[in-house]
């Protein structure tokens, strides 16, 4: 479709059915604006309503659900199916029932992430510690609230929270829940928003109560002294470090690792793991110590299984004999997530605002809200009880003369006047007169009335203690006290994380052991290679090659030497040797283009073996150049497998030459002349790269052909190959050296 220009008229569309006129042009705006006016919203959206818990430790989705539940009246009564919970959540989540099943499930007791569950739930909830274990429909599961919601939903009815109207205006639902003990804190919350996101861990809710009772008494109190570390309902071990945990208080930012805890079992040779991290899986903890043992990184464990069942966690690791179960855990520890970070983020919005605040000071927040919910209770309560008591009072004057009030009713001729006539015969206000209208002719005798006024000396006390609390900011503050107390003894449990001091972990060294014994190497001209014991060489027949392959390097040395590869690409390939299998003479051996990930096009031309990097790399290039570099230059500290730049890439390599002491080579030209040089005449370079010097002359056209070491007493007259400097031309073999030279293929 042509774009349309910004200014041009709209081209005309036919009116037939089904089309809307206007529809597929394309408008020019700008980005900005676009950001502004769709944008902006959808991510105010996300953040305010979706993904950032508030000061009473919900998100939309979590209250809505509990709300609901509350008011099916399953707080006390018995389990309903789930199906009916979440259609009943539906008039207050339009998000489907999907993600409403999905929330009850994360809080409730049986997927086991939650310190305090808020649902009582029955059957299949999956598990929080499982990727795979999938929960049941919500047709076949049960669920009400849990005794713990006693504390969340105990004041909702006498004002203490504000009310909206839900989305289609039909019902009202409560802007927050008021709770009585810092539930933000309690149970582990994440959430990931635009542009934002809140993680925050889960505390001990004893501890949590006392911290909150000791920093309302005094405002300087030391929290890691009351609280000393989070804690999670998986248990495990936290690392507890007191600076990092302290920063985390102060800021609400920061990360502590959790680590898993295990028992060894003697008699079957097994570690139990019965708690891990909250942030990791029991599949993908197997998984990767599966990997590991694949790897050959850890070699101590014979077997891993899954043994999860109605008893809880249990991932149980086989181990092979004499291995020591503590070493291997604090292996396993550094290298799977059987040890991980938790990251905490406390960020939570408050009256509207995303902050993200420390403990203490979202403690001091959730004070603060809990004070304005007791104001607006006791207010509420004391209303009420004025209310109450403005009625007695109108009772009580009716005491006096009980015949009189009958008798003025019993003399007004017409129903509307029997209000102002009790109140013009008694001195009362109408609200007063109704009450007494309205009380039935049964109640009208002295002992009822008598009974009903004996309140009016308990509400005049009880107004006047309400007028004492709203007045009086420390009275609020100790109900407050009062009302953690009595949460922390109900419903305090035990800790059920572990801690452990950074310095009381033992450390490991987790380089494997490498059994380190005699081997032989072989390289072939194509390009395989071949590791064998000294044994399987002795017991071995004839070393089995490609048609038309032959051995080119042969090599003694032991099973944890260095292996490098040069290759036609100006690169060198790093291996250990026992990165290799051994194998036997009767094989063809590991392609090395292929085990070290080569290039299509590369291929392998020599193989030192070293374990000490001393010795000399000399290459030999077809201009007649030569360089000899350390072999030293190519050992890396850091374990690079792949080294670039290996060589000079000025003139084409014609060989790789490893001299380990100072050595002749024989330098071969397409002429056919032959040079006999010594490597101390080379001289040394330090760069890799380097171009060399010149060694051999070379007339138009020729190149060296062939480089090799050079064995004495193979020429009579070797003089006649050697000159004094270099470079030279080299000579022509003559008369018996021909012969030999073309007898042996050369």
């Amino acid at each position: 479709m042509a774009r349309k220009k910004k200014g041009e008229p709209k081209a005309a569309i036919p009116q037939m059915q089904g089309f809307i006129k206007g529809a597929g042009d394309v408008l020019d705006q700008e980005i900005v604006s676009t950001i502004r006016e769709n944008y902006m919203p959808y991510a105010m959206s996300v953040i305010m309503s979706r993904a950032i818990p508030e000061i009473d430790g919900f998100k939309p989705s979590h209250r809505k659900l509990l709300y609901t539940m509350y008011k099916m009246g399953l707080l006390n009564g018995a389990r309903t199916k789930s199906a009916n919970i979440v259609g009943q959540t539906m008039k207050l989540n339009p998000h489907g029932d999907s993600a409403i099943y999905d929330t009850m499930v994360r809080l409730s007791r049986g997927y086991e992430a939650l310190l305090h569950p808020y649902v009582d739930s029955k059957g299949n909830f999956g598990k929080f510690y499982s990727r795979d274990m999938a929960w049941a429909a919500s047709r076949y599961t049960e669920a009400k609230l849990d005794a713990i919601c006693n504390e969340l939903f105990r004041d909702i009815d006498r004002d203490t929270v504000d009310f909206v109207d839900n989305y289609d205006n039909t019902l009202k639902e409560p802007t927050l829940l008021p709770a009585s003990f810092p539930s933000v804190l309690v149970n582990a919350n994440t959430g990931i928003a635009v542009g934002m996101a809140s993680s925050i861990c889960s505390f001990n809710l004893r501890e949590l109560c006392e911290t909150t009772i000791a920093l309302i008494k005094d405002k300087n109190h030391d929290i890691m002294t009351t609280l000393p570390a989070p804690d999670f309902i998986g248990g495990g071990t936290i690392i507890r470090d007191e600076n990092t945990l302290k920063q985390i208080y102060e800021t609400g930012r920061g990360s502590f690792k959790v680590r898993a805890d295990y028992t060894y079992d003697k008699s079957a040779n097994c570690i139990d793991i019965h708690a891990i991290p909250p942030t990791a899986t029991s599949e993908a903890i197997i998984e990767k110590i599966i990997e590991l043992a694949k790897a050959g990184k850890v070699r101590e464990i014979s077997d891993i299984r899954d043994e999860t069942g109605i008893n809880g966690l249990k991932i149980t690791i086989d181990l092979k004999r004499s291995v020591d179960p503590d070493v291997l855990m604090q292996k396993l520890y550094k290298m799977t997530p059987l040890e991980d970070s938790f990251s905490c983020n406390f960020n939570v919005l408050i009256a509207g605002v995303p902050r993200v605040l420390g403990v203490r000071e979202l403690l001091d927040e959730w004070t603060a809200f809990r004070i304005e919910c007791i104001r607006r209770r006791t207010a509420f309560d004391l209303n009420k009880k004025s209310d109450k008591l403005h009625l007695l009072e109108g009772l009580e004057k009716i005491l006096l003369d009980i015949d009189k009030a009958i008798k003025i009713v019993r003399e007004t001729e017409e129903e509307a006047n029997v209000i102002p006539n009790l109140m013009d015969g008694f001195g009362i206000d109408e609200i007063q007169a109704e009450y007494v209208a309205e009380i039935k002719l049964r109640h009208l005798n002295r002992e009822y009335i008598l009974n009903r006024t004996k309140e009016i000396e308990s509400l005049k006390a009880e107004i006047e203690k309400l007028r004492g609390i709203l007045a009086s900011k420390t009275k609020v503050k100790n109900i407050i006290v009062a009302e953690l107390k009595d949460v922390a003894k109900k419903y305090g449990k035990d800790r059920v994380s572990k801690l452990i001091a950074p310095e009381e972990i033992t450390e490991v060294d987790l380089t494997p052991e490498i059994p380190d014994y005699a081997v032989n190497f072989y390289f072939t001209r194509e390009g395989y290679f071949k590791k064998i014991t000294p044994l399987s060489l002795r017991m071995s027949g004839e070393q089995k090659l490609k048609e038309g392959d032959e051995i080119i390097i042969s090599s003694e040395s032991t099973n944890t030497a260095d292996l490098i590869f040069f290759t036609n690409k100006c690169r060198a390939y790093k291996a250990k040797a026992y990165d290799f299998a051994d194998t036997k003479a009767s094989v063809l051996g590991e392609y090395i283009a292929a085990k070290l990930g080569m290039e299509e096009d590369e291929v392998p031309m020599n193989m030192i073996v070293t374990k000490d990097y001393t010795g000399n790399v000399i290459f030999t290039f077809q201009n007649g150049k030569a360089a000899k570099v350390p072999l030293s230059a190519y050992e890396t500290k850091t374990n690079r497998r792949k080294l670039m730049n290996a060589y000079s890439d000025k003139s084409e390599l014609v060989s790789v030459i490893f001299a380990a002491d100072e050595c002749d080579l024989l330098f071969t030209s397409s002429s056919g002349r032959m040079l006999l040089a010594n490597t101390n005449s080379i001289p040394l370079k330090t760069t890799k790269n380097t171009q060399g010097v010149a060694i051999m002359k070379l007339k138009k056209g020729q190149v060296v052909m062939k480089t090799e070491l050079y064995t004495p007493g193979r020429f009579k007259n070797e003089k006649r190959y050697r000159t004094k400097s270099l470079p030279t031309m080299g000579a022509l073999p003559n008369g018996d050296e021909a012969e030999q030279l073309e007898l042996s293929g050369i």
